[in-house]
């Protein structure tokens, strides 16, 4: 058992108790300590004690019982009050406890909505754990079953029952669900696993339809064996199918839909399936889903299904070709549906030429189409070797049509069963495996109006409860033998007269329907009605309207006849009781579907023989093999129960209808069940759990008896003073006959536990104090002893820290004026400072004041960069305020310095003057304005320069005044002796290249290209400022490169043609000059 539970005792300290894996653990907190006295015996309890909280563990404790109920129904008081049977019931759904005991068998009650209870956490809770050591669960049964049949070897089966609605459905998954994480440990099983797990949805598609009860109905019982290896692992699987409704395929209650796979297909198809199919996406269009407009969700959810069961085909590895004939077969029963006969002029059936229907089925279903169209209106009887056709009217042909489309569904899911049986079948047979089989089964079913599928329902549980009455008795049977207990004999219903009345050979409901089925001559439901009122008249369990009083006849129809089940009476109406169980389908029909191209159908009919000449067993007869073949199989295992139950029709969670569960509870047959478990003794528990929960109860027991348990529990009995008939003794077990006995053995055991908690804490409390005590002495000792270290070493530390401080500071007084060292650091640092502050009021404020403040010696590159850093700023501050003819000026000097510093000796005589552009005289600037206005000054130019200049001839360097005008194009060179300036040269400024000497000198040597010298050659002039003039020439040029700076003493000049003309001689003197010397060059005298 795992449960904690809070209780409050009066005048008793607040605990915790915990019932762990070994019962009566407990766990003291924090509380007043106390002392409290056992009780002499058992006394009801003084102190009202009250759960704090309801969470999940609560229903397993027995002192919780009145607000929960008990969590086995061998447990209640009154077993035979079918009031306190659904009382209890209705106590633990109103708790979300759905699930309850009975012995071995579980109740679980549809809660119609998701609970936290199958978390993985509560998964884990069940493994390994024995049958009652945890709460009521789908998952016991499961890990039962399981542990059963990997350990002790022992086959098993669950059986799962109850009417539609009631989760039969939904706990067959959480049973393999619960496998398939039991075994996820063990390798290689992933694939087995997911195929196992995939078979539901895709058996849901085909095999569940909604009806009025369940939106999930399964019409069809089914039994899975479950295969596993010798290590537990799930290896394969089998599948058993029973009764497939298949008139579902034809017609459905108003309100009810058919089988979930066609509305799938419909809503989930892809365009290209549907136009492959021709089918269109509305159910309505077709006659056998016409009762059915699903709403945009519904569609939606049939749409997201169909793709659940596509992905299930996949891991079931149904391939494409397999998927395509499936929904071929589907679609083609869609399409037969709509099928149209007409009444020709003889009274008979047939099927218009242009019938689009009757095409789509034939193409589908790959038949000739005017042999459908024949086996459709027609059929052929083989009256002693001789064929007769016979046409049929319009209800035998729309009764073949419809017989076609249910022997076709009917036929594909079988193969569909035996599909899914192929793959899940084990690669290799392993000797040493063994099965573990879950049927998913209806319940009994009692309606208004009930007919020849709730008779053969009601047959299979029938057999059912015959075999778990005989499988019960025989287990509490072998338990007694075991234990040495006396059998007693148990007086029960034994339903094997209802078995014999329904199935006995010659006499029985089955054989008489089968012969009036099989006679010679018009057999009727009515003749059947009145067979059976003959021949069984006078059986106490079956009543006909001609049998009963005139009370009773007034309710019971003519065509009914009632049955009276273990469950209670149930009448039937005969009406189509032997059409249903004729089953017939025209032998023209089944050869030609025997002759279908889709290899599906053409294989299912070619299984049945259609040239036999041998009638097939009925449908009841087929379902009677079945299901003895089945109670053969469920015989030779070890069954597990679950009993589902619908708590209401309007599936409405937390709402429970006694009405309608106590009829569930008398179908299910739960109260014959408990009452059979009852009949011997209610509990039984083995010495050593018994024990070690109760042990307390006894001081000959308590705190841990050291003999044998058997022993111990006797003198336990004797302490509690239980009387002779409430008990007995076995071989390893002891049984209690009553509940009432256990539960004040409970209830005693509840009081008992707070009183020895209190005792416990007591005593606990002072050793834990005393503990604590000693252990916080010690500590403080060593608290001491280590702060006392402490403080010392701090004191140590700071007396040395001190020192250094007053060492340090001796010593950097001392060594204040010297380089900067750790002890004189701070005494520089302060030095530092004072300086900062005095330069910061006496820094420079022009930038023509060279001075800068003295500093300390350390302070020397700081200063350097400081003064740097403040001539920088006053240079800025002095750049920013220059007008921009200033700054043309600085520009222009800048220029100069670039092109003449170093390299004429005569530049540092320029850097003073600033330069202008204009030198002329007043007399010649008016006639330059003059010639700038005449055509031959060019439109456009603009005069950069103007200034006077000595021009030296050619040959006898005869020095001639002209004026020199520079545009942003061209040098102009004019004659201005004629009061006018006479224009002598226009010489391109980008032609040119000026040779200068590197003396003090005026003198411009102008090299003028050959193309542009025509009679003349270079042009030799003299500039007074000739740096200013080449200066603000080059600066709109921006070609620094014509100026060229010889250092030379003499330079040629060239004539026309590049003749040499003559030398220039570059001499300095006192008196300096520009003449012709006598050796006839050119003499340039320059001062030193």
């Amino acid at each position: 058992m795992t449960e904690q539970d809070s209780v409050q005792v009066s005048d008793a300290p607040t605990v915790n108790v915990v019932n762990g894996d070994e019962p009566g653990a407990v766990q003291v907190v924090n509380g007043d300590a106390g002392d409290a006295s056992a009780p002499a015996a058992l006394q009801p309890p003084k102190a009202h004690i009250r759960p704090l909280s309801v969470a999940g563990v609560m229903e397993h404790a027995l002192q919780h019982r009145e607000r929960v109920g008990v969590q086995d129904f061998v447990l209640l008081e009154d077993y035979r009050s079918e009031h306190a049977f659904i009382d209890n019931l209705r106590k633990r759904f109103h708790e979300n406890i759905i699930y309850t005991y009975i012995g071995n068998v579980l109740i679980s009650v549809n809660p119609y909505k998701n609970l936290p209870i199958y978390t993985e956490e509560k998964t884990r809770l069940y493994f390994k754990k024995a049958f009652f050591e945890a709460p009521p669960h789908v998952f016991a049964i499961a890990d039962n079953a399981y542990r059963s049949l990997v350990y002790e070897h022992r086959e098993q089966c669950i059986l799962i029952s109850g009417e539609s609605g009631s989760g039969k459905t939904e706990a067959s998954k959480k049973v393999l669900e619960f496998i398939a994480a039991r075994t996820n440990h063990l390798q290689n099983v992933e694939t087995v696993k997911d195929k196992l797990l995939q078979t539901n949805p895709l058996l849901e598609a085909f095999g569940n339809a909604k009806t009025h009860r369940n939106d999930n109905s399964s019409r069809f019982g089914k039994y899975m064996d479950v295969q596993f290896n010798y290590e537990g692992a799930p290896e394969g699987g089998h599948i058993l199918n029973y009764l497939l409704e298949k008139s579902r395929v034809v017609s459905q209650m108003s309100g009810e839909r058919n089988f979930h796979i066609f509305y799938q297909l419909l809503a989930g198809g892809s365009e290209e399936l549907m136009k492959k199919l021709r089918l269109q996406g509305r159910p309505e269009v077709y006659k056998y889903t016409l009762d059915s407009s699903p709403s945009v969700g519904q569609k939606m959810n049939d749409a997201e299904q169909f793709r659940t069961v596509q992905e299930a085909m996949k891991v079931i590895e149904i391939g494409e070709p397999e998927q395509e004939a499936i929904f071929e077969i589907i679609a083609s029963v869609l399409h037969l549906g709509n099928v149209k006969f007409v009444q020709n002029d003889k009274g008979n059936a047939e099927i218009l030429n242009h019938d689009a229907n009757s095409v789509n089925v034939a193409e589908l279903l790959k038949v000739n189409i005017t042999k459908l169209r024949e086996a459709l209106t027609s059929r052929t009887i083989d009256a002693r070797g001789d064929v007769v056709t016979t046409p049929l009217d319009l209800e035998q042909a729309k009764y073949a049509r419809d017989a076609l489309a249910k022997a076709i569904y009917d036929k594909h899911f079988s193969w569909l069963v035996s599909r899914l049986n192929s793959s899940l079948t084990p690669k290799e047979k392993d000797p040493r495996a063994s099965v573990m089989g879950i049927l998913d089964i209806y319940g009994f079913e009692i309606f208004p109006k009930n007919s020849f599928e709730q008779f053969c329902i009601n047959y299979c549980n029938e057999k059912l409860q015959q075999l778990f009455i005989q499988l019960t008795l025989k287990s509490e049977q072998e338990e007694y033998l075991r234990e040495g207990i006396e059998w007693e004999l148990v007086d029960y219903f034994n339903n094997i007269v209802i078995c014999d009345l329904i199935e006995q050979k010659h006499k029985g409901i089955i054989s008489i329907l089968d012969d009036e089925c099989l006679r010679p001559g018009d057999a009727t439901d009515g003749s059947f009605l009145e067979r059976l009122t003959q021949q069984l008249d006078g059986h106490r369990h079956i009543k006909s309207h001609r049998k009963v009083d005139t009370r009773t006849q007034k309710i019971m129809g003519r065509d009914e006849f009632c049955l009276v089940h273990y469950a209670g009476e149930v009448t039937y109406n005969v009406n189509t009781f032997l059409e249903k169980n004729n089953d017939l389908l025209f032998r023209d029909l089944q050869m030609l579907m025997a002759s279908s191209g889709n290899k599906i159908v053409g294989q299912c009919f070619k299984d049945m023989k259609p040239n036999s000449k041998k009638r097939p067993d009925t449908a009841i007869t087929q379902f009677k093999v079945s299901l003895n073949e089945l109670i053969k199989i469920l015989s030779s295992k070890e069954p597990s129960y679950i009993r589902c139950i619908k708590p209401n029709d309007a599936k409405a969670p937390m709402h429970f209808d006694d009405k309608l569960v106590g009829h569930q509870v008398k179908y299910l047959g739960l109260m014959e069940n408990l009452r059979v478990r009852r009949a011997g003794f209610a509990y039984r528990r083995t010495y050593e759990a018994f024990l070690e929960r109760y042990k307390c109860l006894s001081p000959a027991t308590w705190p841990n008896y050291r003999g044998p348990a058997r022993e111990g529990v006797q003198k336990l009995v004797e302490t509690i003073q239980y009387e002779r008939e409430e008990y007995r003794m076995g071989n390893t077990k002891i049984f209690i006959r009553f509940p009432k006995t256990l539960f004040d053995t409970e209830d005693a055991y509840q009081i008992k536990k707070n009183d020895i908690a209190t005792i416990i804490q007591s005593r606990w409390r002072g050793y834990y104090q005393r503990k604590r005590y000693l252990q916080m002495k010690q500590a403080a000792v060593v608290i001491q002893k280590w702060v006392r270290r402490f403080l010392a070493q701090r004191l140590r530390e700071r007396r040395r820290k001190a020192a250094d401080v007053i060492r340090a500071f001796i010593k950097g007084f001392i060594t204040r004026n010297g380089p900067e060292t750790p002890e004189n650091r701070r005494f520089l640092g302060i030095a530092k400072v004072h300086w900062l502050k005095r330069l910061a009021t006496r820094l420079p404020t022009s930038l023509l004041d060279p001075s800068w403040p003295t500093c300390p010696a350390t302070c020397t590159e700081a200063s350097q960069e400081l003064r740097r850093l403040h001539r920088a700023h006053l240079s800025r501050k002095y750049r920013l305020a220059l007008s921009p003819a200033d700054k043309k000026q600085f520009e222009l000097k800048i220029l100069a310095e670039k092109m003449f510093k170093g390299k004429k000796n005569s530049y540092p005589g320029s850097v003073r003057e600033r330069f202008v552009d204009d030198r002329l005289s007043e007399e010649l600037r008016v006639l330059r304005n003059t010639f700038m206005a005449s055509p031959t000054w060019p439109t456009g130019e603009k005069l950069i320069y103007s200034c006077e200049a000595v021009k030296y001839d050619r040959r006898g360097y005869k020095p001639r005044a002209r004026a020199l005008l520079a545009s942003d194009k061209a040098l102009y060179v004019l004659d201005p002796s004629k009061r006018t300036f006479k224009l002598k040269h226009r010489l391109p400024l980008d032609r040119l290249r000026v040779v200068l000497t590197t003396e003090t000198d005026s003198l411009i040597l102008i090299k003028i290209p050959q193309d542009l010298k025509k009679d003349k050659g270079d042009l030799i002039v003299s500039v007074s400022h000739l740096i200013e003039a080449l200066t603000i020439v080059t600066d709109h040029t921006g070609k620094p490169d014509i100026v060229e700076i010889v250092d030379t003493n003499t330079i040629a000049h060239n004539l026309v043609n590049g003749k040499q003309g003559g030398t220039i001689e570059v001499t300095t003197g006192a008196a300096p000059t520009i003449h012709r010397a006598k050796s006839g060059n050119l003499l340039v005298v320059a001062s030193p």
